[in-house]
């Protein structure tokens, strides 16, 4: 299936209808358990921090993204490069899914760095996502496996996984300053892990992507 033939019929469905198109394949996932639930606004509340204080940047979960002809997808959570300050993604133009509704706009493109928090998917996540959002132009991909507990960060663009440090720390490479403490997130310790982002924007590194990204701004 196309992503206008999946787009179609999918603004057709009910709003809690949930589906994506990955590689021209239709996949209706699972209803998300608790242990997915708890998990997530970890990691989404790591992102937000940092995204929150950066200028230029944006954070969102569960919004579609059109990546391609054969991929529309919803990925847990999102962090791009807003449009307006060079980020390789941009917006459709706003539509109404149906006569008298506000316009609704999607991503399209590929964002620079997208997440999931796996349990039943784990095996798509891993390997059929993982694929397309490489061959989109996701720079880096975040699986936050729940079973076995273990985090995958990959540096979609030079084929490469990234390994925590010593100090279980996993340090973005897109994303000068964007550190994750790997307990953090899956023990879940959201004062190490709030630290851990706060210790990552104090960074010579991070100051500096901060002074590019405002100079859109201007």
């Amino acid at each position: 299936m196309t992503q206008k033939e999946f787009h179609r019929l999918y603004e057709q469905m009910p709003e809690d209808y949930r589906a994506e198109l990955i590689g021209g394949i239709v996949y209706e996932p699972s209803p998300l358990g608790w242990d997915h639930g708890r998990s997530q606004p970890y990691l989404n509340a790591a992102l937000l921090a940092y995204a929150g204080r950066t200028p230029g940047l944006e954070v969102g979960e569960n919004g579609t993204a059109i990546l391609s002809n054969e991929d529309e997808v919803q990925p847990d959570l999102i962090l791009r490069i807003s449009p307006e300050c060079g980020g390789q993604s941009g917006n459709t133009k706003p539509r109404p899914r149906r006569a008298g509704e506000p316009g609704v706009r999607y991503i399209k493109g590929a964002p620079e760095l997208l997440a999931e928090i796996a349990h039943t998917s784990r095996a798509i996540d891993l390997h059929l996502k993982k694929e397309r959002y490489r061959l989109a132009g996701v720079l880096e991909y975040v699986v936050v496996c729940l079973c076995p507990r273990r985090i995958y960060w990959f540096d979609l663009r030079n084929g490469t996984e990234l390994n925590c440090g010593g100090d279980g720390i996993f340090r973005s490479v897109i994303f000068p300053g964007l550190w994750i403490d790997g307990e953090g997130i899956l023990k879940p310790d959201y004062d190490k892990l709030m630290a851990t982002v706060v210790a990552g924007m104090q960074t010579t590194e991070y100051q500096d992507f901060c002074a590019k990204l405002a100079r859109f701004k201007r």
